[in-house]
């Protein structure tokens, strides 16, 4: 692997091999969309090849790119947060396009609520309810009648300007600049509107924030999310940017669905009756329930009382009398892999434990293959790499104190965390099995570049196949040592017939000319595998 950054193809002697160039390029026009998904579950979810995490990867050298690479090879979520209407248009428009052409799931999420995170970490968010609904139209558009699934606005549901509870608490969120009498009323009508907004195209969908299984409770955030048009969305989303265990999310969001049935089929408005981790008193253990522990996974048969779920299993198996919940939900497992961090008591004045913990590790790769029936995919939601925030876990900064360094600003590439999430994720990441080596300069208006293929795997490639993505209006107009085509931004080269194979270890080369910016692309794939580069 290269071990310095750069933003051009580098420019070496090599090159000089492009003036021998015998030209072998197909140019195609672009093709019809392969098969589009229809619906989240069972699709294949589409990794973006122009994602942030590859765009900071361009900025990072030795250990820190290979990580952001490797990263950036998985499915994760593409924010949409800012702009006027038809900037999030193009946004939306843009990414789905070329999930599109490869008949691939894409992920977008969207968050631009007004007063968006009660003006913490992420704040921002559209000026008020007329100019939401323009962009989240604009966002619309974008995606036309194409698949897409939306993860719509984290926290959204979870953290509500001026709310309160079911049990008549005042929630702490009360801005002075919203008027406490419409705040909350507001808030639903921008959800509402969105969800209708949104599944207006009969390809899209859409998942609201259930929050997760160490903040609402099962009853409070039912009421919210029915308030917020889960019953004409596709279901809600748990543990966006958090990082409790994947059991206790499936626990806890079967408990939700069942309390949405409960509610809605058996008895209206009773949200009381619903069970919830706060309490796992149930038929099942003569009522004699406790507290559930966020710090132990849960389970029907757990010896400790506070991770065995059976008690509020139970109680949802009496109460709803053979209804059977069926409001879906999606799981968030990009940083879960070990589970929440056990911070040290009393060490800060407000512990943070949400906010770049360290020690975390990624979690369960996206699928949509579960093998749960309420569960429709497990998701990198939030982008695993980029900052929290800029975490000062009560005092006055700049410095983090859990890791006596200063974080990056939310949304911010950060290195140290992108170490921690690779190295100590649950499963273990493979790291990537090849890895290209480009050397290249302008020439005139064009560029030329000598392209190196290493096979990093453990077998042969028989032929061997590499490709990647323009980030810009480049045209490839000749290959030495294959032959291309291009289609967009996407080229492809076939390894000729005389060195069809790549053994492992082994590397072969190419020689690249075209036109356009003599910018880098930001990964390869080898025979559909990412690389190095």
């Amino acid at each position: 692997m290269t071990s310095h950054p750069r933003h051009i193809w580098r420019t070496g002697a090599a090159v000089a091999a492009a003036g021998l160039l015998t030209v072998s390029l197909t140019a195609l026009a672009a093709p019809a969309s392969a098969d589009e998904p229809v619906g989240l579950a069972g699709s294949t979810l589409y990794v973006d090849p122009l994602s942030t995490t590859l765009e900071a990867a361009q900025t990072l050298s030795g250990q820190a790119r290979a990580d952001a690479q490797l990263l950036g090879s998985i499915p994760s979520g593409s924010w949409i947060t800012k702009g006027t209407p038809a900037e999030a248009r193009a946004a939306a428009d843009s990414i789905v396009d070329r999930a599109t052409a490869r008949g691939e799931m894409p992920l977008l999420v969207v968050y631009n609520l007004p007063f968006r995170d009660c003006a913490q970490y992420s704040a921002g968010g559209a000026a008020d309810t007329a100019a939401y609904e323009a962009w989240v139209d604009g966002v619309a558009a974008g995606i036309g009648d194409r698949s897409a699934t939306v993860i719509l606005e984290p926290d959204g549901v979870g953290i509500i300007p001026h709310y309160t509870t079911l049990d008549g608490q005042q929630e702490w969120c009360q801005p002075a600049e919203l008027d406490p009498a419409t705040a909350t009323s507001d808030r639903f009508a921008q959800l509402n509107g969105a969800v209708d907004r949104l599944k207006a195209g009969a390809a899209t969908s859409v998942y609201l924030d259930g929050t997760g299984a160490s903040w609402l409770n099962v009853g409070e955030i039912s009421d919210r999310l029915i308030k917020a048009g889960v019953e004409r969305a596709d279901g809600f989303f748990l543990n966006a940017s958090n990082y409790q265990f994947t059991a206790n999310s499936t626990s806890f969001g079967t408990w939700v669905s069942s309390c949405i049935a409960y509610v809605t089929q058996v008895n209206p408005g009773a949200f009381g009756d619903c069970g919830n981790q706060y309490w796992n008193g149930g038929p099942a253990n003569g009522w004699q329930g406790v507290a559930m522990s966020q710090y132990a996974e849960w389970s029907t048969d757990a010896a400790d009382p506070a991770a065995n779920t059976a008690g509020v299993d139970s109680r949802y198996a009496s109460i709803l009398a053979g209804v059977e919940p069926s409001t879906r939900f999606v799981i968030d497992t990009s940083r879960n892999g070990l589970g929440p961090w056990q911070y040290p008591a009393g060490a800060y004045p407000v512990h943070e434990d949400w906010c770049n913990p360290p020690a975390r590790g990624a979690g369960a790769l996206p699928t949509t293959d579960t093998g749960v029936a309420l569960v429709d995919a497990y998701l990198w939601i939030k982008v695993p790499g980029e900052s929290d925030g800029k975490c000062y876990r009560g005092t006055a900064g700049p410095l983090d104190p859990a890791r006596g360094i200063e974080d990056p600003a939310a949304g911010q590439w950060f290195a140290v965390q992108a170490r921690e999430l690779v190295s100590l994720a649950s499963p273990a990441l493979a790291p990537l099995a090849c890895d290209v080596d480009v050397t290249g300069t302008r020439i005139g208006k064009g560029f030329a570049a000598v392209v190196v293929l290493e096979n990093r795997g453990t077998t042969t490639l028989d032929p061997w196949q590499l490709t990647w993505t323009f980030s810009g209006p480049q045209k490839v107009t000749g290959v030495l040592g294959g032959s291309a085509k291009q289609v967009g931004a996407v080229v492809t080269v076939d390894a000729p017939k005389r060195l069809a194979k790549l053994a492992p270890g082994k590397k072969t080369l190419i020689v690249v000319s075209g036109t356009g910016p003599a910018a880098e692309p930001w990964q390869f794939t080898l025979n559909g595998r990412a690389c190095t580069s």
